[in-house]
């Protein structure tokens, strides 16, 4: 007799969803780690954004990948929750080695648990959001193959994109990308940087001044959707309040279908500073 298949979805803290919203989707989640000088958090669950911004004012502190341990831990438990397959979206391997080392320790799973590594080609609510359809899926009665399409189909008209005040921490997180050489400091001239199809960052286009670079990312989510129905968050920095003043910007632009508001994970934060501000939303198929 076959035994019948229980599906967990699993991403990483990258993804900018809310507890809630990993409750209400049955979503597991492994945490990336912010290393300090003379400590180290899991991010999410020993240091909150609040905390990190607090933090950063002091040193500028590093991400490193979750502890293996918390990734054999994860497995065990599924395990012992009688899982037989693990849907694991991660954070671009264009951007964090996660998805090498899960798909290491996965290995030593191999005969108890069937692995299934979904390397999402982005971050924050991009990645979140594949998580969710995926998890979706799942709770329809989707198999594993087609709640990995669909998550590739939201990743295919995906555009996921911010505005950042100043390049500086993602210079010295190495986290360029392809972004290095845009910035002129005297002109004040700001790039609205995207996750390109491999994953990493690029410039999109870019303006004169931060209020500028704004409004060019409003205008470059115009001409990618036009009025297509879309599923769309707002991500930031330590800046609730302007990221409510682009939603509603957006919604008199854009035909959204749902849409939400996120704070980048510290693990995310410690690359941007404080003050970015981000759309990111795929196309409903």
């Amino acid at each position: 007799m076959t035994k019948q298949r229980k599906v967990v979805v699993v991403t990483d803290s990258s993804c900018d969803l809310s507890d809630d919203q990993l409750n209400e989707n049955g979503i597991r989640l492994i945490a990336l780690r912010v290393i300090c000088q003379n400590a180290e958090y899991r991010d999410r669950i020993d240091i909150r954004e609040d905390e990190l911004y607090a933090l950063m004012e002091k040193e500028l502190p590093k991400t490193s990948l979750p502890l293996p341990e918390d990734v054999s831990a994860l497995f065990e438990e599924c395990l012992a929750d009688d899982v037989t397959d693990v849907v694991f979206i991660c954070i671009s391997s264009g951007l964090s080695g996660t998805h090498n080392m899960v798909r290491v320790i996965a290995e030593d799973y191999q005969d108890r648990l069937n692995v299934h590594l979904v390397d999402s080609k982005t971050l924050s609510t991009g990645l979140g959001m594949m998580a969710i359809v995926a998890a979706r899926a799942r709770n329809a009665g989707a198999t594993i193959e087609e709640m990995i399409a669909k998550t590739m189909d939201v990743r295919s008209t995906q555009l996921g994109m911010f505005v950042i005040r100043t390049l500086e921490f993602l210079r010295k997180g190495g986290r360029i990308g392809l972004v290095e050489g845009v910035m002129g400091s005297l002109l004040q001239i700001k790039p609205i940087i995207y996750v390109n199809d491999d994953g990493i960052y690029e410039t999109l286009a870019k303006a004169r001044g931060y209020k500028s670079a704004v409004e060019s990312m409003i205008q470059e989510a115009v001409h990618k959707f036009g009025n297509a129905a879309i599923n769309l968050s707002v991500v930031h920095g330590r800046a609730l309040e302007e990221a409510h003043a682009l939603l509603s910007r957006l919604k008199d632009t854009l035909n959204i279908a749902h849409s939400f508001i996120s704070p980048v994970s510290p693990a995310l934060a410690i690359h941007t500073g404080p003050g970015l501000l981000g759309i990111v939303a795929n196309r409903l198929t």
